[in-house]
């Protein structure tokens, strides 16, 4: 089971919440591979914890699908299904979308230059090539809206659906599933805001998601066809 060389010991305050959180982390950035077997006794030796609360953390894992176990024979990270992205991206942009209609009335100043800040470090961490740099920046965006919309039901569905999305950005885009065309569309989605337009914001932000998934869509295809002769 690879893990990263070097790692701090997790912070015993709270221990139970760090130990859950590191496992989701390794979970969404490819750390622990879908189908990789995981031992809760190398796990805690590893982390510098005892036992408990990395059965607990993995029981959590498995509750929300990311962990699969077959009873005193093996627990292992769950697979990727082959229609992940069909499913989930029409069900973020959704959610997206009720969080913006939540929020677009009571964001601040504040918000908004957050988000252009988000969006230029997206810009620059494009240009750079660094498809994690450009991953967080591209959450910090979006996340500013939803959290912004209070509601912690809709906020801790959609960091579920999030870490799905970045695990297929792992797996299928090398890292990076954003298109250069987002810090545009971004953009837009803020002079939308600035605006108080509801209703093209919306439209802005359903076309970024279909636009993702429609890469994503062209991307399998590809991957499914057999390479040319001489290749």
């Amino acid at each position: 089971m690879p893990l990263p060389e070097k790692e701090q010991h997790i912070s015993h305050l709270p221990m139970r919440e760090d130990v859950f959180r590191k496992l989701l982390h390794w979970i969404m950035d490819g750390t622990l591979q879908p189908g990789e077997k995981i031992v809760d006794k190398e796990l805690a030796e590893y982390m510098g914890v005892s036992r408990t609360p990395v059965r607990e953390a993995i029981h959590r894992l498995e509750d929300k699908g990311f962990v699969e176990s077959a009873a005193n024979r093996w627990t292992r990270v769950s697979e990727i299904p082959p229609t992940e992205a069909e499913m989930i991206y029409p069900i973020i942009w959704t959610l997206e979308t009720l969080a913006l209609s939540i929020s677009i009335s009571s964001l601040t100043e504040d918000d908004l230059a957050g988000m252009e800040k988000a969006n230029n470090e997206l810009k620059r961490a494009l240009e750079g090539n660094d498809p994690e740099a450009a991953s967080r920046a591209d959450k910090k965006f979006h996340s500013i809206f939803i959290e912004r919309s209070k509601n912690f039901h809709l906020i801790n569905i959609l960091e579920d659906l999030k870490v799905r999305y970045r695990r297929l950005e792992v797996q299928y885009f090398e890292g990076l599933s954003i298109a250069e065309s987002s810090v545009l569309e971004h953009k837009k989605l803020i002079s939308a805001f600035k605006a108080g337009d509801s209703e093209l914001a919306n439209k802005i932000l359903i076309s970024n998601w279909k636009r993702n998934l429609e890469r994503f869509a062209a991307l399998k295809e590809t991957a499914g066809k057999p390479e040319p002769e001489g290749k």
